[in-house]
């Protein structure tokens, strides 16, 4: 499982922002089960890793919020409430969440393995597989999060549009052209936002973020690869950019109200 805890930037000189979050985050997914834990701070646990990345880099989106994700496993079984939750990634969560407040980074997210000590839930220590695993899923995070943090609104609105058209049609071709309709601009002009935001690389990126996390998962579970590995397609390459095998990357199907991998109506061993 991960854990992930997510607390607000600056709360002391802003309103709270929880609320809002927390109807924005009950759209994606498994994310339905976050819930306020203490104070401005949301927590939930997610199953499978792309959604964990999505969910990072729409609170990253922002600015305004530290983003802590707890990797390992958790006490079945799962409580009604997030909030009641305990287990080794429920630790990782809350010491990651507070690494992402350290300000050693631009980008306020952190990943950290979640183990057992002397029969304790704790952070594994560090040099171990899944502290590594860890590391490297946060470095590559970071990485995506650097350009989700620094487009400017502008280019978010030809991003959020075009992936609005990318979902709503199962071709791969024509999507600027129908994005530049849309927004009563040339295409050119499209391609040129998405050029500069780092678009295009985000969602090469993605699949990596992923693999990492799940990778990370298996190391500290020895669950091989860990549940819910995902499809490795980041939920909606942009078309046309999906090299691997020739294959082009389509974008996720599913519905956003979709309850499938909600860990709350699962059983079994995570």
């Amino acid at each position: 499982m991960y854990v992930m805890t997510i607390d607000q930037r600056g709360s002391s000189a802003d309103v709270d922002r929880v609320p809002d979050l927390l109807a924005e985050l009950s759209g994606l997914s498994t994310a339905g089960r976050f819930e306020r834990s203490v104070g401005d701070e949301v927590q939930g646990v997610v199953e499978r890793p792309d959604e964990v990345v999505e969910i990072t880099l729409h609170a990253l989106r922002s600015g305004r919020w530290y983003v802590g994700i707890g990797v390992g496993a958790v006490d079945l079984p799962l409580p009604a409430s997030p909030r009641e939750g305990s287990g080794p990634a429920f630790v990782a969560a809350r010491a990651a969440v507070e690494n992402a407040k350290s300000g050693s980074a631009h980008v306020p997210v952190s990943v950290v393995s979640g183990g057992l000590r002397r029969g304790e839930a704790a952070p594994s220590p560090a040099g171990s597989a899944g502290a590594r695993a860890c590391a490297n899923a946060e470095a590559v995070l970071r990485l995506i999060g650097r350009l989700v943090q620094d487009r400017t609104a502008a280019q978010w609105k030809v991003v959020d549009v075009l992936r609005s058209v990318q979902q709503g049609h199962s071709g791969t071709h024509g999507t600027q052209k129908i994005a530049a309709r849309e927004l009563g601009i040339t295409e050119q002009s499209v391609s040129r936002a998405l050029l500069r935001s780092g678009w295009q690389e985000e969602w090469a990126a993605r699949p990596a973020a992923e693999m990492l996390l799940s990778f990370a998962h298996g190391a500290i579970t020895g669950n091989g690869t860990g549940n819910g590995t995902g499809n490795g397609t980041g939920g909606g390459q942009p078309a046309g950019h999906g090299r691997d095998a020739g294959v082009v990357r389509q974008p996720d199907p599913r519905s956003p109200n979709s309850t499938e991998g909600d860990p709350w109506t699962r059983s079994g061993s995570h």
